[in-house]
């Protein structure tokens, strides 16, 4: 029993980790900003960045939803999302499970409804 609770405590752990690589992922993403605009050597967007950072900030921070926005609307609308869970749905042996599950149960009505059809057609011919 106590393997079992180590176990379920572990894969929880993992689910919150990944979880929260997607919001590191966003820090990392603003960091690389400031990282690139520091690399642009002498500038006036460098300059003002690190000069004056109460205004600079706020409009980075701006800038960085609406071109997260721009990003995941395209992917949406260019159907990634939906490929990738195809994909990963293929691999996910539970989903197979339901998938071959539904497809015996969907040969069987078929099954039933032609056997219907061929009585009904059986009593009009009689």
């Amino acid at each position: 029993m106590s393997s079992r609770f180590n176990k379920k405590s572990l894969i929880r752990w993992k689910v919150y980790i990944d979880r929260s690589k997607m919001y590191m992922g966003y820090i990392q993403f603003l960091l690389i900003i400031f990282v690139t605009i520091e690399s642009l050597g002498d500038n006036p967007i460098k300059d003002f960045v690190f000069t004056s950072p109460m205004v600079a900030f706020p409009i980075i921070l701006v800038l960085f939803f609406l071109f997260s926005l721009v990003i995941g609307y395209l992917d949406s609308r260019l159907g990634f999302r939906e490929e990738e869970i195809r994909n990963h749905s293929k691999s996910n042996p539970v989903l197979m499970d339901i998938q071959k599950s539904l497809a015996e149960l969907n040969d069987k009505v078929a099954r039933m409804e032609q056997n219907k059809t061929d009585k009904s057609i059986g009593e009009i011919d009689t």
